[in-house]
């Protein structure tokens, strides 16, 4: 082993326990409140999946929750163009340009705060101790700011995207009746299943079936997803609701205006409302121990060690 190999080598080693150490003293801290992480993704783009996302921060938000999204598919700015917002910092700026939380959280509409991934989520794997230290000094602080932070993942099944799924404890899958659809939320889910990060029973996949005609559209896609990978896979998916095909939706988006504002009384907006009251319903027991962003970061920041 050349000198070069043996000296990286160490120095990764040295970045692992320096982890670990963080990880250490956050989990002495885990007392305090943190924030509920729900992470949203779908196997494909085009689904409504950023859509989603959105309408769920405003109608968590006028239940009096502190709500954050973060737009963690750093290839595209669906969430910002949604929002009609033009961030000016990113996740990037606070890991490497010496910016606080405050600073890159962008005001959206109905107070929800929003934090654009940037750049940010691809280097997590080659951060440096200072560098990991810093991230979750800033980390910690987000999780107190917000009761709520909803993570819009990229679609498909990247290794960023997988990463932040296999790191969550909650994670909603958005789906619609197409069979392209289909295919590819039952693909997420098997790679989920073979992601060495991924830890059976701790994650949970809730799948929202959108842009479906009526009740049974719902229903037969649920059999064709969340049935077959039930039965198929070591992954737990449970079916959260519908969310029906609305020609407001393609009127909100023109408008840049989400639907929950634009069309508060449509038949889409009313049924982002039911999910979310199943959501605040279906909060876990023991929610006082809820890991928060913090240690959804710190896991993906381990794995990339492990690289």
């Amino acid at each position: 082993m050349s000198n070069t190999t043996e000296r990286e080598r160490m120095k990764k080693m040295d970045q692992a326990e320096g982890l670990r150490n963080i990880i250490k003293k956050k989990d002495l801290e885990l007392k305090m409140p943190t924030a509920r992480v729900i992470t949203v993704t779908s196997g494909k783009g085009g689904v409504g999946k950023s859509s989603v996302s959105v309408n769920l921060a405003i109608q968590l938000s006028r239940m009096g929750k502190r709500v954050v999204v973060l737009d963690a598919d750093f290839g595209l700015a669906n969430v910002e163009i949604m929002l009609g917002i033009h961030p000016k910092y990113n996740l990037a700026d606070l890991m490497f340009r010496g910016k606080s939380i405050t600073d890159i959280i962008t005001p959206g509409p109905e107070n929800v705060g929003f934090i654009s991934g940037g750049s940010g989520i691809n280097e997590l794997a080659n951060l440096t101790r200072e560098q990991v230290f810093h991230l979750i000094q800033k980390m910690e602080e987000l999780d107190h700011k917000a009761d709520v932070i909803i993570v819009d993942t990229g679609a498909g099944i990247s290794n960023s995207v997988l990463e932040f799924v296999a790191a969550s404890e909650e994670v909603l899958l958005v789906a619609t009746p197409e069979p392209t659809s289909i295919t590819d939320a039952y693909a997420l889910l098997k790679s989920l299943n073979r992601c060495t990060s991924y830890r059976p029973g701790t994650t949970i996949v809730k799948m929202i079936a959108n842009q479906v005609r009526n009740a049974k559209d719902a229903d037969e896609l649920f059999e064709k997803i969340g049935l077959v990978v039930n039965k198929f896979l070591n992954v737990e998916v449970e079916y959260l609701g519908a969310i029906p095909y609305d020609a407001n939706m393609s009127k909100a988006i023109m408008k840049q205006t989400p639907i929950s504002i634009a069309a508060p009384n449509s038949p889409t907006a009313r049924c982002i409302s039911d999910i979310v009251a199943k959501l605040e319903n279906k909060v876990p027991e023991d929610a006082g121990k809820r890991l928060g962003i913090v240690q959804m970061f710190t896991s993906m920041i381990r794995t990339g060690f492990k690289r």
